[in-house]
């Protein structure tokens, strides 16, 4: 499989495909539609332009005004990346979106991963597996995929064997890159902290009035 690294992605974002944005695993694009119908065409349209090219339907969000687009590949192991043919789609489904009239809006795409710190993986993963999507074998490496996106992925960070803190559990919300800081401003300014940005812009952690840890993160600064 052809894998794209980050740093091919966000050189091809910043250029040809500047529709789209490297979240987490995948690579998303949210298109603003003034007339619904034109917007379910436009998804009928991009289901049979990934068909033509021997790729499976991108996930796809159509709601009032606007049509959410995630493109991915799974590997032999299961898990998501991006690749050469998604980069590819990508760009077919721009034309498609001018064609229509569409504008596309990438400052707006986001997606919530849960991550957990653990340290027996092996004992934890399985029980998030078929808790959340039914199936415990849908671990993959350190990741709970849902193969129809009912939930969010959940991640694992691997930690040592501790007494069960105060938190455990925190939000990943990915967000592009050219809007990121401000978020964090907004969101400090509504009450919050900054814990750490010393891997900023890959990600940073805040935390709310409570002191509940989440990390905003971008794909800069990622191999």
């Amino acid at each position: 499989m052809d894998r794209v690294g980050t740093p091919e992605i966000l050189a091809r974002t910043a250029d040809e495909l500047s529709d789209w944005r490297r979240l987490a695993q995948p690579l998303t694009a949210r298109f603003r539609a003034e007339d619904d119908v034109a917007g379910a065409a436009f998804v009928a349209a991009i289901a049979q332009a990934a068909a033509a090219a021997g790729h499976a339907v991108p996930e796809i969000r159509l709601g009032r005004g606007l049509v959410d687009v995630a493109l991915f590949s799974v590997d032999e192991t299961g898990d998501r990346c991006v690749t050469a043919k998604d980069l590819e789609l990508a760009l077919v489904i721009s034309g498609i979106a001018r064609s229509f009239e569409l504008s596309s809006v990438p400052g707006e795409v986001a997606r919530v991963e849960l991550a957990l710190d653990t340290a027996d993986l092996a004992g934890t993963g399985p029980f998030w597996a078929v808790l959340l999507t039914g199936d415990a074998g849908l671990l993959t490496g350190d990741t709970v995929f849902d193969p129809s996106d009912r939930v969010p992925a959940v991640w694992f960070q691997r930690s040592d064997a501790h007494p069960v803190p105060h938190q455990r559990w925190h939000l990943d919300l990915w967000l592009a890159p050219e809007v990121a800081d401000a978020r964090i401003a907004a969101a400090v300014a509504a009450g919050g902290t900054l814990i750490d940005d010393a891997q900023a812009p890959a990600f940073t952690v805040l935390a709310d009035p409570e002191g509940n840890k989440v990390c905003v993160c971008t794909a800069l600064g990622r191999a």
